[in-house]
């Protein structure tokens, strides 16, 4: 038995590996991130050692204390995590402070969780406190058809989740809440972090401008499954662009409204307005 064989191992690969086939990373693009639970850390516990340092992140969530994450390295690249899962993924530890980390498995040759981990880290605060402790999984992606849209629609949540919403008739089903919308700003910084928070205390996925797409989800199937819809319905619309014909009919913002309904769900309104 190896760490490997776990099927939380197993899960974690298989997402970077979809997504690397569906052209979402190239080179060392993307991120990913889970929190792990309690049953998932005690199978995992044999394998871990404590020998490497802590880590402050210069950011700090008491709903995170203690945690567990897996996470993808720093400068790693997706289409070689499951050749070598141990050398390109990372378990971290968080202190009973919640401000650092240590890595207590993976990168065997060196290096550290992904640049963007601190606005992981915060965006699983934020998530957490807004799901009641259900959302465990951040994924970012640099899909081709989301990132052509923000050169063509305003950058508002109301222009994109309408346009992604109309597009294919499951969109109001799986993201109800819609999708926010950050301007182009520098990755890996202060201000893109907390913009990104502050937009998903009421979205499961935010855009960012001129470069890719953030999900979250209680499970790897539900925010891989979020990420593969919204970048689907994002390369309809931009299939419909390249005809170059006018858009004689479309979903009517009732029938929106309705076909979440329909399923359980209650749209977000304040987004067709």
């Amino acid at each position: 038995m190896s760490i490997l064989d776990l099927d939380v191992i197993k899960s974690f690969v298989r997402v970077c590996d979809d997504g690397y086939s569906e052209g979402w990373h190239e080179r060392n693009g993307g991120n990913l991130s889970y929190r792990m639970t309690n049953e998932e850390v005690e199978a995992c516990k044999p394998y871990f050692t404590y020998d490497r340092p802590w880590v402050n992140m210069g950011v700090q969530a008491d709903n995170l204390k203690n945690e567990y994450f897996m996470v993808t390295g720093t400068g790693k690249f997706f289409r070689n995590t499951i050749l070598d899962p141990a050398a390109n993924i990372c378990i971290v530890e968080i202190n009973d402070a919640g401000d650092s980390y240590r890595i207590v498995w993976g990168l065997v040759n060196g290096g550290g969780p992904t640049s963007e981990f601190p606005t992981h880290f915060m965006n699983h605060s934020v998530r957490v406190a807004a799901t009641d402790g259900k959302c465990r999984v951040i994924y970012h992606a640099h899909p081709v058809n989301i990132i052509a849209l923000t050169f063509v629609l305003p950058l508002t949540s109301e222009a994109f989740s309408k346009v992604l919403w109309q597009s294919m008739t499951e969109c109001p089903i799986i993201f109800p809440n819609g999708v926010g919308v950050v301007e182009w700003m520098i990755p890996g910084g202060a201000e893109i972090a907390h913009r990104t928070c502050e937009l998903l205390k009421t979205y499961d996925a935010v855009v960012w401008a001129h470069h890719g797409l953030f999900v979250s989800g209680d499970t790897f199937d539900n925010a891989y499954g979020l990420m593969h819809t919204i970048e689907k319905s994002a390369e309809i619309y931009c299939r419909i662009l390249s005809l170059g014909q006018p858009i004689r009919q479309t979903i009517s913002d009732e029938g929106l409204v309705d076909v979440a309904a329909a399923y359980g769900q209650t749209l977000n309104k304040d987004l067709l307005k």
